[in-house]
């Protein structure tokens, strides 16, 4: 799985003078990917009119000054010691603390996805028929689907769309497989999601995929139908025809 950068962001203070044109703005954020929050960095950053003047970053430890102003004040606030102090202790008492909150009540919950293979090309001559594994209604968006083919990894012939928003907080996938046939032969799809303790198998069973028998059982019950139909409405003009007036 790629790693996931989180961001939590407090806007602090903002003050806008639409008359003159000059903006202030101050923002916090905690920055981590590990979900013991060993890597947690905590900045302090001071803009003006879009540029940053002053930063603090956690893993300095003190101010950076980028303009003759924010030079003088990052001396400043590093001279303080109750400021910065209170600074260096924001990546625990703010960052670590809200972000915890946060896993417990969002980040932590998980949705299994409801998957689901079938065939949706058959094999013709030389071209290869094509499988579809989709996973519906997951959360959160990161999952993985491979292939498995007589139990070994399917290395190529496969194509899948990203994590797609279903606009509910869900996501759906879809992979595809291209293969020829072969008797005998077991394929699955192979799931893995922060909702599973495991990897979920999912095997393709090919009786239970087949649109072209379906097809062709739903035109011979129309041809019945209409041949019964038919002797039916020919019983009926003989006897009609047959009758006395």
């Amino acid at each position: 799985m790629a790693k996931l950068w989180i961001c939590l962001l407090l806007e602090l203070c903002s003050m806008l003078d639409t008359i003159n044109g000059y903006y202030n703005e101050r923002r916090l954020r905690c920055l981590y990917s590990s979900r013991d929050l060993s890597d947690m960095v905590y900045t302090d950053s001071y803009i003006f009119n879009k540029v940053e003047y002053i930063w603090f970053n956690s893993t300095v430890g003190k101010f950076q000054g980028y303009t003759r102003h924010g030079i003088h004040n990052a001396e400043y606030f590093n001279n303080d010691t109750a400021y910065i102090q209170r600074d260096r202790a924001a990546v625990d008492d703010f960052c670590k603390h809200n972000a915890q909150i946060y896993y417990t009540a969002i980040i932590d919950k998980t949705v299994e996805p409801q998957v689901e293979v079938k065939s949706v090309k058959q094999s013709h001559g030389s071209q290869p028929a094509v499988l579809m594994c989709s996973a519906y209604s997951f959360y959160p968006k990161l999952i993985k689907v491979t292939w498995m083919r007589n139990e070994k990894e399917v290395k190529g012939g496969q194509t899948s769309t990203e994590e797609m928003a279903d606009g509910d907080w869900y996501y759906q996938i879809h992979s595809h497989l291209e293969y020829m046939p072969e008797s005998g032969e077991q394929i699955s799809c192979v799931v893995e999601h922060a909702s599973f303790k495991q990897p979920m198998e999912y095997k393709w069973d090919p009786s239970a995929s087949a649109p072209d028998k379906s097809k062709i059982a739903i035109g011979a019950s129309g041809l019945v139908l209409g041949i019964v139909l038919s002797a039916a409405g020919f019983i009926y003009y003989k006897k009609k025809s047959s009758a006395p007036y």
